[in-house]
Parts: structure tokens; sequence; C-alpha cells
């Protein structure tokens, strides 16, 4: 049985797809709603290189809306502490599980409500991200 969808995180499985086709879809997915990938990391190239351990194929993208991140930075520059959002792909039995932090559980760390509607807009665009993930 597969692990609880965290409260920080919208998960979705693509059956039968790599980790590599769930990128693409993903960028594309993000691309639709604004946002675009600042950031790759490969988790499995990493550990191999850094610890000689093999690892199941796992990306982790930071993601960013420019106009969302503007106004967020311009609201309070300590938001910053808390973007890219971050997408998570990894392989999964057989095929690949997405997963996008959500926004709301990220910014209750600032407790700012004058950053709300931007968390609001981010929540809406991802939600619209990980529903289009079929």
């Amino acid at each position: 049985m597969p692990p609880e969808e965290p409260r920080y995180g919208d998960v979705r499985h693509l059956p039968g797809r790599s980790v590599a086709d769930a990128r693409a879809l993903v960028a594309d997915r993000l691309k639709d709603e604004g946002f675009g990938v600042l950031t790759e990391i490969d988790v499995e190239a990493t550990l191999r290189q850094k610890l000689g351990r093999a690892f199941r194929p796992f990306l982790i993208l930071g993601a960013c809306n420019p106009q969302l991140a503007e106004r967020a930075l311009t609201v309070d520059p300590h938001i910053g502490l808390l973007l890219p959002c971050n997408v998570c792909i990894w392989q999964d039995g057989d095929g690949a599980t997405v997963a996008i932090a959500r926004p709301e559980v990220m910014f209750e760390v600032a407790a700012n409500p004058a950053v709300e509607p931007v968390m609001q807009e981010a929540r809406a665009r991802l939600e619209r991200v990980a529903a289009a993930l079929i």
C-alpha cells in the first residue's frame, strides 16, 4: 500500500511513465501556469557521486512563477527563504510519482497576511498543474 499523501504536498502517480517522461510533462504543465524550472537536482546522481550509493531515479525541480515571486518578495523579502516551489519526481514501481509542494503549508511559517493573496494564487495554479498530470 502506498504511503499516505503528506499534508505538505499534492501527489500524483503516473503509471507507465519514466522519470524523464514525467519531468517533461511536469515542465509543460508548469509552463502552462506561468512557472519555469529554475533548478534541477538529480538526487540519484548526487548520492552515487557523493556517497557511492545506488538510489532510484529521483529529481527535485525548483519551480518559479516570476510574477508571483515578485509580488511575494515585494511584501516580505524573507519569503525568499521559502522559494522556489519544489516539485519532486521519482521512480515508483510501474511508473513515476510527482509530488508538488503546497504553498499554503510553506507560507504558514511566514504568517504574514499580506502574502496570503499571492499564496492563494500560487496554490490554485499548482493545483491545476497537479490535476493536469494525466
